[in-house]
């Protein structure tokens, strides 16, 4: 099945021999606010770089677009960690006027940014992560 609403925010990494090694996405939730998603390298590229350059790729999107917060849910906290993300707390600081807008969202990385009932229970016990972009224009 291809996910084509969602193909133009993927990166993609491929090794000499043209095979594929890894992907990864940026998908942007509001004015301020994206998530990294489905970053993964295959087993032969681990700890070749391939997913720290992947992640540096869509966190200069994100900055070209202005976003200035990025969150990921991840078992990686460890790689997440050594790449500015911090493990998020029950609540980062939002706006009110902002959050009212979130909570209207059909988004359910939105929802699970907010870490929403309305969404599956996070049974897996992935961390909520997030990094503060520096964007300036």
């Amino acid at each position: 099945m291809t996910y084509y609403e969602n193909i133009q925010e993927f990166v993609v990494a491929e090794n000499e021999s043209g095979e594929l090694v890894g992907c990864g996405a940026l998908h942007v939730m509001w004015e301020d606010l994206a998530e990294v998603r489905t970053l993964a390298t295959s087993v032969k590229a681990r700890g070749q770089g391939v997913g720290r350059r992947m992640l540096e790729v869509l966190i200069d999107r994100a900055a070209e677009l202005g976003v200035s917060r990025v969150f990921c849910l991840t078992f990686e906290v460890e790689f997440f960690s050594a790449h500015g993300f911090e493990v998020m707390e029950n609540q980062e600081s939002i706006d009110p006027n902002v959050f009212a807008e979130l909570l209207r969202s059909h988004d359910e990385g939105v929802a699970e940014f907010l870490d929403l009932a309305r969404v599956k229970p996070n049974t897996l016990g992935n961390t909520r992560m997030i990094r503060q972009l520096h964007v300036s224009f």
